[in-house]
């Protein structure tokens, strides 16, 4: 029985854990074990610190239908819209990990000093995977910011665990939560999994979101796997093209292993086709080296997708930690 959350058989939980309704569960230990005795060899050398020169001190509100995006790095951005601001993914920890001492250490600072954040109401957390759920960092809102963190189903319970002033709400597929100032955030289904250690696998739910605002909506894609797409066309079809996709270019090598649950550029630039949207933005290379290839390895595989889709590089950008965007 899942440790985290407690409720009905649905068409992505069982009982017990949750799963893809399209796709094949994540790989096994023993491909885990494969797949870090082959990367001796086969894993790029990042450097040891690729400092970003840039730095965002972000205005204290947005108002209206204007939208202001900054990076923050890995797959953490600010969005500032209708007077709300609202973090995604927030991690300003030094590692990915469970550990201080051990696990991904990041290149280069959080592209927003902390002290340097505006009140923020919401954040949205994707899944429960250390580069994205950060506990550190949501103790440091709850103390200073007291925002709601919305999230999918059992991730609450891995929040409240290790801090009750975190004030998470935790959230099905389908799902509609309106922030206030005509911001609204549906979660909708990706292909993806979840854990924080090797006992817990699925037992938390992952989401991908859908955040509707006076400006358009945005499509924030946190990780994913592009299986058939379905989900892409899924979101264009029943919700309509947004206007700006967040999708993840990084993390993808070596294919045999991290296919089903991380794009490659080249499925990122698909994902942004089959969802409509006017724009996008990558996140997710750069800050931890999680995987196997190269640090600019991302960025130039997207170039070449890109091109080869015939997509301006200006429709699909990518951000230094510290840059913002605005439409």
């Amino acid at each position: 029985m899942s440790r985290y959350y407690h409720g009905p058989v649905s068409d992505h939980f069982d009982g017990e854990r949750f799963f893809n309704p399209l796709r094949s569960p994540p790989r096994s230990r023993r491909d885990l074990l494969r797949w870090r005795l082959e990367r001796r060899a086969s894993r790029a050398e990042w450097p040891a610190w690729a400092p970003s020169p840039y730095a965002d001190r972000p205005p204290q509100r947005v108002a209206g239908a204007a939208l202001r995006i900054s990076y923050v790095g890995h797959a953490s951005f600010l969005l500032q819209t209708a007077g709300l601001n609202v973090l995604l993914d927030p991690v300003w920890s030094r590692r990915a990990s469970p550990f201080r001492w051990i696990g991904p250490k990041r290149v280069n600072d959080p592209g927003i000093a902390f002290a340097d954040l505006p009140g923020i109401d919401a954040v949205l957390v994707s899944h429960g995977h250390y580069d994205h759920l950060d506990i550190a960092t949501l103790s440091r809102l709850a103390a200073t910011h007291r925002p709601r963190v919305i999230t999918p189903l059992g991730n609450d319970a891995i929040m409240r665990k290790r801090d009750t002033a975190i004030a998470a709400e935790p959230h099905d597929w389908g799902d509609r939560v309106g922030l206030g100032g005509g911001v609204a955030v549906t979660l909708v289904p990706t292909q993806h999994w979840s854990a924080r250690s090797l006992s817990d696998r699925n037992e938390s739910l992952w989401a991908s979101f859908l955040i509707e605002t006076p400006g358009g909506r945005i499509y924030f894609v946190a990780d994913s796997g592009y299986g058939e797409g379905r989900n892409f066309r899924a979101v264009r079809e029943r919700y309509g093209p947004p206007r700006l996709a967040l999708l993840p270019i990084g993390a993808y090598e070596p294919r045999w292993f991290m296919r089903d649950q991380h794009m490659n550029p080249a499925e990122s630039v698909q994902a942004f086709i089959d969802c409509g949207a006017e724009q996008a933005l990558g996140h997710h290379y750069g800050t931890f080296q999680l995987t196997d290839e190269a640090i600019e390895a991302p960025l130039a595989a997207l170039a070449e997708a890109l091109q080869a889709a015939g997509i301006s590089h200006e429709r699909f950008r990518t951000l230094r930690p510290g840059q913002v965007w605005e439409p």
